[in-house]
Order: C-alpha cells, then structure tokens, then sequence
C-alpha cells in the first residue's frame, strides 16, 4: 500500500513539468528580444562613426564631394541672381500693320502685275483698271481749263480796250472844259461890251449861244466816261466769274487727273502682296478688297503680365527668340509699354462691377522692335519668345 501513492506522486511530477513551460519561453523571448533593440544603436553609432572617419579616411573623395556642393550652391545663387535681372514671356508673336489694298474707283482689271507672297518695293504696280473712260474724262476736263483761260484772256482784252474808251472819253471832258471856259469868258466880254455899247446884241447872243452849246458838249463828254467806266466794271466782273470758271475747270482737271492715277494701284512700302483675291478680267468695285499687303516694317507684340512690368522701361534691351528660326538670334529694345492692359481695349471688355469678381492677373502689350531688319521671312502671328534685360 506505500508503493501505490509513490506511483501517483511520479505520475503527478510529469504534468507539472509540463505546465511549468511557458516561462521559459516567455523568458527566452525577453531575452531574444532584447539584442534586437541594442542593434540599431549599435548599427547607427557605427554609421556616425563612419560618416565622421571618411574625411580623415578619404580626403581627397570629402574635398571633392565638398567642392561639388560648393559649386552646386555658387551656380544656384549665379542662376537666381541673373534670372532677377531678365523678364520673359512665351505670350508674344510677330506684328505688323497689314494693309488692305482696295479698288478706289471702277473698272475692269486690265492687269495683275503680282503674285501671291511676292515681295515687292515701295511704288512697284500691283494691278492696273482699264483707264479708258478716265482718259476722256480728263481730256474733257483739260479742254474745259482750256476754255476758261481763253475766256479771261478774251474778257481781259475788252477790259483794256474799254479802259482805252475811258480815257478817249476823259479826253473829250478836258477838252469840253476848256471849250465851256473859253465860252463863259467870251459871253462875259460880250455883255460887258454890250452894256457899254461897243458890241451888238448879236454878238452877245451868238456868244450865249456858244456857251450853252459848249456846257451840253462837256454834260455830254461826262456822260460818256461815266458809261465806259461802268462797263468796264461789267468787264471786270466777268473777268472775276471766268476766274472763278478757270478754277472749277482746274478742279476737274486735277480730279480726273486723281482718278486716272487710282487707275494703276502700286505698293505703299516695301514688303509681300499676299491673299490676292482679284484676277485679271474682273471688274473691281469701289471698296472692294483686291489683296492683302504685310510691310516689311515688322515688330514684336509681347503680353507681359502687369506684375512683370515694374523695372521695364523703354530702350531696354532685348533677346528675341523666333520659334520659326530656332537656330538664330535676333535682338531688340523695348519701343513703348501699351497705357492699359488688353482687355480694356477688346472689343468687349470686361465689366467687373456685376457678379463675383475673380482676381486675374492682366497682360499689357509691350511693343518691342528689332535693332536692324531681320534677313528671315517674317510675318504676323510668328510666335516669340523675348527675353527682356531689366536691371
């Protein structure tokens, strides 16, 4: 009977042993667990260490990765401090003052001395409208001036010989005078003679008598200057309203002189005729656009934002870049800087006193001209790139 609760205790020993397990393990984890976490100081005081020891390790390598930062830094403060002293814009194209060339009379094209994009000189002949009515026209008109100076020449010449009447007339007044003084004195003499009786009564009268007729001769004399002088103011009035005829001929004569002339349609400036719509053959209308005529005279528009607009003044310099010519240079100066941005001169511009306003910042044309004529094709609308030199 001992044996059997010494079976038992034996029997018991083994599953306690087993319970007991765990702390170990637990243990063994605590421990695992602990070098895991000395590791990583371990590893990054030996990085430290490592970091510190290169210089003395590698100096030539430490002098060399220095210096590279060392330029990194000098070119990224180079690079900021230069892009302060440029303002740029992608916003810009070629412009020009494209001219409408139009018929100014009527006709029918007799001639089209151009083709499309042919560049030509200023007073070259684009095209010519038929001149033939035009010609008669100012044959008549030159054969009106014509008669109009004849006409003062022929007034002129009445003028003078009514003058010559004038004076053959004054002639006759001085000589009516002298006769009537001679008259008066005879017929004194007569009637003094008379009353003391050396002369007769017939002496006295014949005496009135010739004093009478000598005064009508001189009323007579008068009467005529009077009537030559007042045709010559007749003359001279039509010699006024030939004048003023002469003048309206020679307004018809420079006239038709002007219309003929708009019968041949020669270049403005020097530059290309292009989008030629007229054709030889059809008959132009007054108004009528025949081509289109682009100047050599070109220039830059450029949209610079307003808050690039601060330090920019006018005779800047200015690099242009030309999309169409990526291998060339062209350089400029700034012209003149547009009194307001683009939106206020649109045709519809825009009204920020109604509904929820956005703030945007504007754009404002900025005129830029070449140093010296470029030698490339350059027309309207060409994108740009200039880049202008502020400070």
């Amino acid at each position: 009977m001992d044996t059997k609760p010494q079976r038992v205790e034996q029997d018991v020993e083994p599953v306690n042993e087993t319970r007991e397990q765990p702390a170990p393990v637990r243990e063994s984890r605590e421990r695992s667990a602990e070098p895991r976490q000395e590791k990583p100081d371990g590893n990054a005081s030996q990085r430290k260490a490592g970091l510190l020891g290169f210089p003395r390790r590698h100096p030539y390598a430490a002098a060399a990765i220095a210096l590279a930062l060392l330029l990194v830094a000098a070119g990224i403060a180079i690079w900021w401090l230069n892009a302060r002293q440029y303002e740029s814009t992608d916003d810009a194209f070629i412009d020009a003052r494209t001219v409408m060339i139009g018929a100014q009379i009527a006709g029918r094209i007799t001639e089209l001395a151009v083709t499309d994009n042919q560049h030509v000189q200023a007073g070259d002949v684009l095209l010519r409208i038929d001149d033939s009515d035009y010609q008669a026209n100012l044959k008549q008109a030159d054969a009106g001036v014509a008669a109009a100076e004849a006409e003062i020449v022929n007034v002129a010449a009445q003028i003078e010989a009514q003058n010559a009447k004038v004076n053959a007339a004054q002639r006759q007044v001085a000589q009516a005078k002298a006769a009537l003084d001679f008259a008066k004195a005879e017929d004194q003499r007569n009637r003094e003679l008379l009353a003391r009786g050396t002369a007769t009564q017939q002496q006295a009268q014949q005496a009135a008598s010739t004093l009478r007729q000598d005064q009508a001769a001189l009323d007579s004399a008068e009467a005529n200057v009077a009537s030559a002088k007042s045709q010559v103011s007749v003359l001279q009035a039509q010699a006024r309203s030939a004048e003023a005829q002469l003048e309206q001929a020679k307004a018809s004569q420079e006239q038709a002189r002007t219309t003929l002339s708009r019968t041949t349609i020669t270049a403005p400036a020097a530059g290309r005729a292009t989008s030629i719509s007229a054709a030889k053959g059809t008959y132009a209308q007054p108004g009528q656009v025949l081509m289109m005529f682009v100047p050599d005279e070109v220039w830059v528009k450029a949209n610079f934002k307003e808050t690039q607009l601060d330090l920019m003044r006018q005779g800047q310099p200015v690099d242009i870049d030309i999309d169409a010519y990526p291998d060339k240079s062209f350089h400029g100066r700034v012209d003149s800087i547009q009194a307001g941005s683009g939106t206020a001169f649109s045709l519809l511009p825009a009204e920020n006193a109604t509904g929820n306003y956005v703030k945007v910042v504007q754009r404002v044309p900025v005129k830029i001209v070449f140093d010296k004529p470029p030698d490339v094709l350059l027309g309207p609308g060409l994108s740009v790139v200039p880049t202008v030199k502020v400070r």
